[in-house]
């Protein structure tokens, strides 16, 4: 059988098409041998191989572009699959470039096909047994009553009658119709419209001009025409809440939020119009046992879910309901807290689960459902399982100090975990959490598609330096490195967040398949998720694992300095000068004050240059500060900490690893330091020039290359919708790469990503977007408004468009006008946090508005324990802020 590829594209000179498919002409799926397309005209590229139908039942392909620089790129379009086995002769494909960047394309991730658009109306359509033609294009918003229907000039297509349009049926993505047009009738010119099926009428043209389609005389030929996107203005906006699992508050709660009280949650959200809500990262964190592990983003499991979010009541059932009628009392204290005892209640409910598992005797292990759980996440679940139960033994999660099985070894935790081992039924206590873990979420997941509303998961950018991922596969991740964040207004000193950083060049050996499992586990539970600080796979923040303040890091992978340059810029090279700390008497004096004499005695030595060196035991921030760990803690030795930590950052440039002095990368925030403040005019005047080249020019294609060798594979991997937050100190190149993926931006109203703006308008917002007046990391609406008077006042009169000074405090008015400007804009979603919701109800929001901060990331030892003030019940009961709260959404235009 002969099967003719035409897909219709249009090139520039240098790039070129190919296609990939399962068959060996095609690559068989490997794109570095996809079967290269003849260019046949300024419509179309060409190709045409033989198969043989009694080998293959279906074929599966897609197209692939090829740029001038040979970049390969697939398309969008994972669904070209043709059935050999109906095929009544050989075969003539008509194809249209999908490409990721068409917003449509959203509108099949898991949201819609799963959620929002999955109740569809059947219907029959206009068949051929001997069909020669078949049309297929994609309209994924038409539903309800209405159909795709197809008009055309020829007789087979009603002569453009739109009274008897051919209506297509849907199959899956692709709606479709299947004709026997004769050979007179070409050449043929049509259109896709909508009918109506319940008035049985015509309701409109799809815009732009006639498609046409020629024949090539061939009787024995069956053409199959993808078309593509019927071309209508499909626009949909939805509006979605932002809350943290451990923020929920319920009567049936046990001193945190849990995912039992996710169904209320949903009830509220179905009440008031919105259609998505959005957690925190939901995984395991449980290292120390203390409020430390209250930060989300530092789990031990980029798969095991946290075991603080188990309801008890749900896991001894009916069956042991009576074993846990005497935890009411405690209950009831632990709910009455108006933050999060974090210590409590996971020591509680730990406690209480090894009674629950004790009652169970493993029997969980008999039932059909753990059986299917345990197939489909064995990879995972049982080294992590191991992990726990030696956590316990040792009493420590940094498995370096364990004294047994402190290098993984498949072999050694497979007898340990094995069901004749001494340790089996402790090792089997995990397997039993993680499973009515998974039970309770997958619950409220499907209790929340069938109420119409989507799940927004959270992928933290990093792994936890003493977790399972790290312990199970220390060669996916640079173990010697630390991931953050460069300095910003919100944290001067940069962020550390220790979390070692991606070794992408061993990810790609086996084409992520890390990735691959996580997103696969996650789509059990969620329909999108947010890529935490997604710029970190364009190059991340990676600072020195002996540094404690992110100031030290710098991006990797990047372009170095080379040597060269600084005397190709008339600048005298001096690598003492500019790659050690900086240190002299003027800034001893003005860092220490009466201090100054005391710290040269006791932490530096002279050296020959004129100033003084860090003694070896001082030399870098973590033996500074392990050294004060152990000094009494006072403001005077706080003080001198401090002034020792910017002593060590006090430094122009980092030599590249191993280029023996030849090779450089400029430390961040270049003129605040005092070394560079002592050099002469002339030479500071230079160094910057290379300073902005070096973090602003020369990196920005080299960041997008970085970014296109993994995103694209990673988006590939999943349905799920992805939205990426892209904050912070943005390449030029990364607003091009997520619209290039139709990744959704985030985009915060007091956070512009262009410079020369003080406030970002929610008008201005792009369509594949989430906008949002504040994140977990910041201030709420009504905090922000009393941080700064005259950056208020300026928000007031500039964004809000009111005259005369703005109000002291941010008054219910207020904060719903700012709500009503983010439900306009034209973003596909806007979502909000509760709290900012809540804050245009003087009845309602919470009487000091910075207790309502879930996380300070200028802080890295943040208490995350900020909770619900008023329970998920009474807030069902306030109908009237519910009614308008879904009159503001409708009226808004959002679904």
């Amino acid at each position: 059988m002969k099967i003719d590829f035409y897909l219709r594209f249009h090139t520039q000179f240098g790039q070129t098409l190919a296609i990939v498919g399962n068959q060996p002409s095609l690559g068989n799926d490997d794109l570095a041998h996809a079967l290269p397309l003849e260019f046949l005209s300024d419509a179309f590229w060409t190709a045409s191989i033989e198969i043989d139908p009694a080998e293959t039942d279906t074929l599966h392909y897609r197209y692939v572009f090829i740029s001038e620089n040979g970049e390969r790129k697939k398309e969008a379009e994972r669904n070209r699959v043709i059935d050999i086995r109906k095929a009544n002769g050989d075969i003539v494909l008509i194809d249209t470039w999908n490409d990721e960047s068409f917003y449509e394309n959203a509108f099949l991730s898991a949201p819609f096909t799963e959620v929002f658009f999955r109740d569809h109306k059947k219907q029959k359509a206009k068949r051929s047994a001997t069909y020669t033609h078949e049309f297929k294009v994609k309209a994924p918003l038409v539903s309800g009553n209405e159909v795709v229907c197809l008009v055309g000039n020829a007789a087979s297509l009603g002569s453009w009658s739109t009274g008897s349009p051919v209506l297509l049926q849907r199959r899956g993505e692709w709606w479709s119709a299947q004709l026997e047009i004769p050979a007179s009738e070409f050449a043929i010119s049509y259109k896709y419209g909508i009918y109506n099926l319940k008035k049985e009428s015509f309701v409109r043209f799809e815009e732009g001009e006639n498609r046409v389609v020629h024949n090539d005389g061939s009787v024995v030929k069956q053409t199959i025409i993808h078309d593509g996107f019927v071309r209508l203005p499909a626009i949909w906006k939805g509006t979605g809440l932002a809350i943290p699992v451990f923020s929920l508050r319920t009567q049936n709660s046990f001193g945190i939020g849990e995912f039992a009280d996710i169904k209320l949650l949903v009830d509220w959200a179905a009440e008031t119009g919105l259609k998505l809500i959005q957690l925190l990262p939901v995984n395991d964190t449980s290292a120390t046992y203390t409020w430390k592990d209250s930060y989300p983003y530092a789990a031990i499991s980029a798969f095991a879910l946290h075991p603080i979010y188990i309801s008890l009541q749900k896991v001894a059932g009916k069956k042991h309901a009576q074993a846990i009628k005497p935890l009411a009392r405690k209950q009831k204290q632990l709910n009455q807290l108006a933050e999060i005892d974090y210590e409590q209640v996971i020591q509680f409910k730990m406690n209480v689960m090894r009674e629950l598992f004790d009652m169970d005797n493993l029997d969980f292990l008999k039932q059909e459902g753990f059986a299917g759980f345990f197939e489909d996440n064995a990879n995972w679940l049982v080294p992590y399982a191991a992990f726990c139960f030696l956590r316990d033994k040792h009493g420590s999660s940094d498995f370096s100090r364990w004294k047994t099985h402190s290098q993984y070894n498949a072999d050694e935790i497979a007898r340990l975990t094995g069901n004749r081992s001494k340790h089996f039924r402790s090792v089997a206590f995990y397997y039993f959490i993680q499973y009515h873990l998974h039970l309770q979420l997958k619950e409220a997941a499907d209790y929340a598609h069938k109420k119409g509303i989507a799940f927004k998961g959270d992928i933290p950018i990093g792994i936890y330096r003493y977790g399972c991922d790290a312990w199970t596969a220390p060669e996916l991740y640079n173990m010697n490195m630390q991931a953050g964040a460069p300095p910003d207004d919100f944290a001067v000193k940069g962020q550390n967040w220790g979390f070692p950083t991606y070794n992408w060049k061993k990810m790609e050996e086996d084409h992520f398949e890390w990735w691959r499992q996580r997103f696969h586990q996650m789509s059990n539970y969620f329909d999108a998720f947010r890529i935490d600080h997604i710029l970190g796979f364009f190059r991340i923040w990676s600072i020195p694992v002996d540094a404690v303040e992110g100031i030290l890091g710098r991006f990797i992978p990047a372009l170095p300095v080379q040597v060269t340059e600084f005397g190709e810029k008339g600048i005298w090279f001096d690598y003492d000068r500019f790659c050690k700390p900086y240190i002299v008497d003027s800034i001893l004096d003005q860092t220490f004050g009466e201090q100054a004499k005391t710290v040269k005695e006791q932490f530096l030595e002279p050296n020959d240059r004129g100033g003084f060196d860090l003694k070896p035991v001082f030399d870098s921030q973590q033996k500074v500060e392990a050294y004060f760990l152990l000094q009494e803690d006072n403001e005077v030795n706080s003080l001198v900490k401090q002034g020792l930590f910017d002593l060590i950052t006090n430094v122009l440039l980092f030599e590249h690893p191993g280029s023996e002095k030849q090779q450089f990368h400029f430390r961040i925030s270049l003129e605040s330091t005092t070394s560079f403040q002592h050099l002469e005019e002339g030479t500071k005047y230079k160094l910057k020039e290379l300073y902005i080249d070096y973090f602003y020019r020369r990196q920005d294609e080299f960041w997008k290359i970085e970014a296109m060798k993994k995103l694209p594979a990673l988006k590939d991997a999943t349905s799920m919708l992805i939205c990426g937050e892209d904050l912070g100190m943005v390449p030029h190149s990364v607003p091009d790469v997520m619209k290039q993926l139709g990744i959704l931006s985030l985009e915060i109203q007091r956070m512009p990503k262009n410079p020369k703006t003080e406030f970002f308008h929610p008008k201005d917002a792009p369509y594949l977007s989430v906008i949002t007046p504040s994140s977990h990391d910041m201030s709420t609406v009504r905090a922000w408004w009393e941080e700064n008077r005259e950056k208020t006042q300026r928000f007031f009169n500039t964004v809000l468009g009111e005259h005369g000074p703005a109000p002291y405090f941010c008054e219910p008015w207020v904060n719903r006008a700012i709500i009503l400007q983010h439900l306009y804009s034209p973003a596909m979603w806007s979502i909000f946090q509760l709290q900012d919701i809540l804050g245009m109800s003087d009845k309602l929001r919470r009487e000091n508005p910075a207790e309502e901060r879930i996380n300070n990331p200028a802080n890295p030892n943040h208490y995350w324990n900020y909770r619900m003030h008023i329970s998920l019940e009474d807030l069902m009961k306030e109908k009237e802020f519910n009614l308008e709260l879904r009159d503001y959404i409708t009226n808004s235009g959002r679904i």
